[in-house]
C-alpha cells in the first residue's frame, strides 16, 4: 500500500508539472453546431497553411460562453462567431449593430474580430410547411392565434439567451403553455420535428435542414432577431505574435456567401461528409489532410486515459490522507466525510461550470471536477477500511514496539488495503463515464466524439465514442483485478 501511495504522490507532481506548462500551440475552437465545425475547420486549416504547422482543433467545445471563457482564459486563440451574438451576449449592448462598433467594445478585453465573412446566419422560427398551411401561418406574429396549442423545441443556447427565446416572447407577446416548450440539443429537434413530437423549432438561416424537413420559415415581422454576421473572433494578443496567420484569416473576408455555407452545412448534416474534408474542399487542399476516424478514436483515447488517470492519482494523493485522518480525529473525520458527500451531489455538468471562473476552460477544470468526484469513494472506502481494522492488531503491533506511523503502514493500511483498492477502483471506473462530460469545456476524450455526434446527429460518431469508453472500463476492471495480486497480502485477496 505505500508502494501504490508513493507512485500515485511522484506520478501527480509530474502531471501539475506537465499542467501548469504553457503550451505554445496555435488553437481553434467551435461551438456545438454543424455551421460552427465547418467554420472551425476553415480556420484551422487556414492557419496551417500560413504557419505551416499543426493546429490544435478544440471543435464542438459548447456555447456562446464556454467559447468566449476559453478565448479570455488563453486556451483557444481564435473561434468563429456572429456579430449580434457578441453584442447581445457577450457584450450586454443590443445597440451595438456595425462590425465596427464591436470591434471597439471587445478591445478594451484584449479582443478583436475579423470583418464579415461574407454571409449572416439568423435565427429563425420554422413550422412543417403542412402545418403552416392548416393555420395560415406566414409570419412570427401569426403563432399568437395558435401559441397554446403548438408543441415547441428550441435549443438549450436559444431558452437562455435575450435575444432568444426570453425576448421573443415578450417582443411577440406569445404565451406558449410551458409543457409544451421543451429544452434540446439543436440537432434533435429535427429528428423530434420528423417524429411529429414538436411543432415548431428555432432554425438558423443557412441551415440546410430547412429545405431537407420541407419548413415554412416565419417572417421576422418585428425585426426581433439582429444581424448575425459571422467573423472570426481572436485575441489580440494571438494577433500581435502571429500577423501573417491573423491575415491568412482575413483573407476569408467575404469569401462566404449564404448560399455557398448553406451548401457546405447540407453536405455534412445530409450527405454525411466530414466537416475538415467540407473544408478541405472549400480551401483547395487534398483530402489526405483529413484525419481518419481511427487516428481520432486514438487521439481521444490519449485525451481520455490522461483525464482519468490524472484524476484518479490526485484522488489517491489527495483521499487516502484524507481517509486516515477522518479515521483519527471524529469532528474532523464527519467533516471530511459530509464535505466529500456534498461534492457528489452536486451535478457534473453544473459542477464543471462552476469550476470554469476560477479555471478556465479544458483540462484544468476538468480534472478538478473528476478528482473531487472520486474522493468520496476513496476517502469512505479508507475510513472504513480502517475502522474495520481488528484493534487487537493495532495492541499487537504496540507490544512488539511499533510506533504509530510504522503501525499504521505496516500493520493497519495493509489490513484495510482490499477496501481502499475497492475503493480507487471505484473511483476510477465512475471517472471514465464522467469524464465524457469533460468535452463540453474543451477537455476532450470520447465525450468530444460523443459530442460531435449528437450536434451533427451521427449515430455511428456516438457509438464511436461510447463503445470505446465501455470498453474503457471493462480494460480498466480487470487490471484492478491483476493489481490486487501485487498489492494485497496473499492472505487478504478476495478468492
Amino acid at each position: 500500500m505505500k508502494r501504490l501511495f508513493s507512485s500515485a504522490l511522484v506520478a501527480a507532481l509530474l502531471a501539475f508539472c506537465e499542467i501548469a506548462a504553457a503550451d505554445d500551440k496555435l488553437v481553434v475552437g467551435s461551438k456545438i453546431f454543424t455551421e460552427s465545425y465547418v467554420l472551425g475547420e476553415i480556420a484551422a486549416q487556414t492557419m496551417e497553411q500560413a504557419a505551416d504547422t499543426p493546429v490544435d482543433r478544440k471543435l464542438g467545445m459548447g456555447s456562446t460562453g464556454i467559447l468566449f471563457a476559453a478565448l479570455q482564459s488563453d486556451r483557444i486563440d481564435v473561434y468563429p462567431d456572429y456579430s449580434g451574438t457578441l453584442a447581445e451576449t457577450i457584450l450586454k449592448r443590443p445597440e451595438l449593430k456595425s462590425l465596427a462598433d464591436i470591434r471597439v467594445a471587445l478591445a478594451p478585453l484584449g479582443l478583436t474580430i475579423s470583418g464579415s465573412l461574407g454571409f449572416s446566419d439568423s435565427y429563425a422560427l420554422a413550422v412543417p410547411e403542412a402545418l403552416a398551411q392548416r393555420y395560415q401561418l406566414h409570419a412570427i406574429s401569426d403563432l399568437r392565434r395558435v401559441d397554446g396549442v403548438l408543441r415547441a423545441a428550441f435549443s438549450y443556447e436559444f431558452m437562455d439567451r435575450e435575444d432568444g427565446y426570453p425576448g421573443l416572447v415578450k417582443a411577440y407577446q406569445l404565451h406558449f403553455d410551458a409543457g409544451n416548450v421543451r429544452r434540446m440539443e439543436h440537432a434533435l429537434v429535427y429528428r423530434a420535428l420528423a417524429e411529429r413530437a414538436v411543432d415548431l423549432i428555432e432554425v438558423y438561416s443557412t441551415d440546410a435542414n430547412i429545405e431537407k424537413f420541407q419548413l415554412r420559415v416565419l417572417i421576422d415581422d418585428l425585426h426581433y432577431f439582429p444581424a448575425y454576421e459571422a467573423v472570426w473572433v481572436a485575441r489580440k494578443a494571438f494577433v500581435a505574435q502571429h500577423p501573417q496567420v491573423w491575415d491568412a484569416l482575413l483573407k476569408r473576408e467575404n469569401s462566404i456567401d449564404e448560399a455557398r455555407m448553406v451548401r457546405m452545412n447540407a453536405a455534412v448534416d445530409i450527405d454525411q461528409r466530414s466537416a475538415a474534408a467540407v473544408a478541405s474542399e472549400f480551401l483547395g487542399r487534398p483530402q489526405a489532410a483529413v484525419l481518419s476516424m481511427s487516428v481520432e478514436v486514438l487521439q481521444r483515447t490519449r485525451e481520455h486515459l490522461w483525464l482519468v488517470g490524472i484524476s484518479t492519482i490526485f484522488a489517491i494523493v489527495i483521499g487516502i490522507p484524507l481517509g486516515i485522518l477522518a479515521s483519527r480525529f471524529y469532528i474532523a473525520g464527519r467533516s471530511i466525510l459530509l464535505a466529500s458527500a456534498l461534492v457528489q451531489t452536486i451535478p457534473s455538468l453544473a459542477l464543471l461550470c462552476f469550476l470554469i471562473p476560477l479555471f478556465g476552460v479544458g483540462t484544468k477544470p476538468a480534472l478538478v471536477a473528476l478528482c473531487l468526484y472520486s474522493l468520496l469513494p476513496v476517502v469512505l472506502n479508507t475510513f472504513t477500511g480502517i475502522r474495520s481494522v481488528d484493534p487487537k492488531h493495532v495492541e499487537n503491533a504496540r507490544a512488539f514496539g511499533l510506533g504509530g506511523a510504522q503501525t499504521l503502514w505496516r500493520i493497519v493500511l495493509p489490513i484495510a488495503s482490499p477496501t481502499i483498492l475497492a475503493g480507487v477502483r471505484t473511483a476510477a471506473i465512475v471517472s471514465i463515464g464522467t469524464a465524457t462530460l469533460a468535452a463540453l469545456i474543451g477537455a476532450g476524450g470520447y465525450g468530444a466524439l460523443i459530442v460531435s455526434g449528437l450536434s451533427l446527429n451521427d449515430v455511428h460518431m456516438i457509438l464511436t465514442g461510447a463503445v470505446p469508453a465501455a470498453l474503457m472500463a471493462l480494460v480498466a476492471n480487470l487490471l484492478f483485478d491483476l493489481l490486487e495480486r501485487f498489492l494485497i497480502p496473499g492472505g487478504l485477496r478476495r478468492g
